[in-house]
């Protein structure tokens, strides 16, 4: 771990040729430290190269999780250039790539369909306020069926109540009666909304809907696609609670070969889900925030399952409310409960086994 005062040597070190240091301590990577602080330099009496110790005395691994890459790039460039120290970098498996390529179209699609959600709520709360809460969702199959159908509230207010109730009993599967209808109308012939420019309102609708329809066709054949390539696999990263197979097709597309990995550590690194490290001198921040380094469709989809498993039945959610009762923000709590998941996944993809049960407290 490099401080401020060793980072100051490092410059130094770099910047004055012909420096004359007394040297007392070595660090970990070869750089030593000045007797003196702060240190004094001899001035050059002559023009001669700059001395690059950092190659001369190549340090370690630098942890990247320490947010200071100083030297990482130069080493890299120069064992490739100079040396021609370099390792042959293997292109992942044909069928993972696919996966991965099907998993990060299909994240795209599901962020295409949210706007298209929000369009269609916002014009629905300028025409007609009230429908939301007619319903537990406005996405649900009975609340689309109608706003298909009809669009407007002044349709929805002239519609023969039979008919309507007819869309509301085969969309719900018979489990809402007639006074839905009638309630529907009655909001319909009572709201508040804009009543000027209803066609264009409904021309907006229209075409909002059908693309919802289209996207819900393509995610379908997406999921199909995704789970042929996923079952393909002997993964049971499905049997983690919270992670559905979808989520689990994403996570293992993302990571790939887990023995690329040393330990959860890394993984959890390379998902961005790690704390930042803010240090300067003595003093190290414990206030830090979520590196975000990494793949971020991995770190989406980790933390969605984290989610789940924080508000569902799962072995996790004992972990999630003990944090909260320690005073912790709910997203710290579920980046803990994130974290923790990733050393689960972890061991799953290592053993080659299904999960198994154990708690977390």
């Amino acid at each position: 771990m490099i401080n401020l005062k060793n980072m100051a040597v490092l410059l130094f070190s770099l910047v004055v040729p012909g420096l004359a240091i007394a040297q007392t301590e070595v660090l970990y990577n070869g750089i030593h430290l000045p007797e003196q602080w702060p240190p004094r330099y001899t001035e050059p009496q002559k023009a001669q190269d700059m001395p690059i110790p950092y190659l001369e005395q190549k340090p370690g691994v630098i942890p990247v999780n320490v947010g200071r890459q100083l030297f990482v790039d130069s080493f890299l460039i120069a064992e490739v250039i100079r040396f021609g120290q370099f390792e042959a970098t293997s292109m992942a498996d044909e069928t993972i790539l696919a996966m991965r390529q099907l998993c990060r179209y299909r994240d795209s699609v599901v962020s295409s369909g949210t706007e298209i959600k929000l369009r269609i709520s916002t014009i629905m709360e300028q025409i007609f306020p009230e429908y939301g809460k007619q319903f537990s969702s406005l996405w649900l199959g009975t609340s689309m069926g109608i706003l298909e159908k009809y669009l407007t509230p002044e349709n929805i207010q002239n519609a023969p109540i039979d008919e309507l109730f007819e869309i509301i009993k085969d969309k719900s599967h018979n489990k809402l009666t007639i006074k839905k209808s009638v309630s529907i109308k009655d909001a319909a012939a009572d709201t508040f909304g804009i009543k000027i420019a209803q066609d264009a309102f409904a021309f907006q609708l229209k075409q909002l809907i059908d693309r919802l329809n289209f996207l819900n066709e393509q995610l379908e054949a997406l999921d199909h696609e995704i789970l042929s390539y996923y079952e393909k696999f002997d993964c049971y990263l499905h049997t983690i609670p919270g992670i559905g197979m979808i989520a689990a097709a994403t996570i293992l597309a993302e990571i790939g070969d887990i023995h690329r990995f040393k330990n959860s550590s890394a993984l959890v690194t390379f998902a961005g889900i790690d704390p930042t490290v803010r240090q300067s001198g003595e003093f190290n921040s414990i206030h830090n925030h979520m590196s975000k380094r990494g793949s971020p469709y991995l770190r989406h989809a980790i933390f969605l399952a984290a989610t789940t498993c924080s508000f569902h039945n799962s072995p996790l959610n004992a972990y999630y409310k003990k944090k909260r009762e320690q005073g912790k923000h709910h997203l710290t709590a579920t980046g803990a409960v994130a974290r923790k998941l990733t050393t689960v996944i972890y061991a799953v993809l290592r053993n080659g086994k299904p999960y198994e049960p154990k708690s977390f407290c």
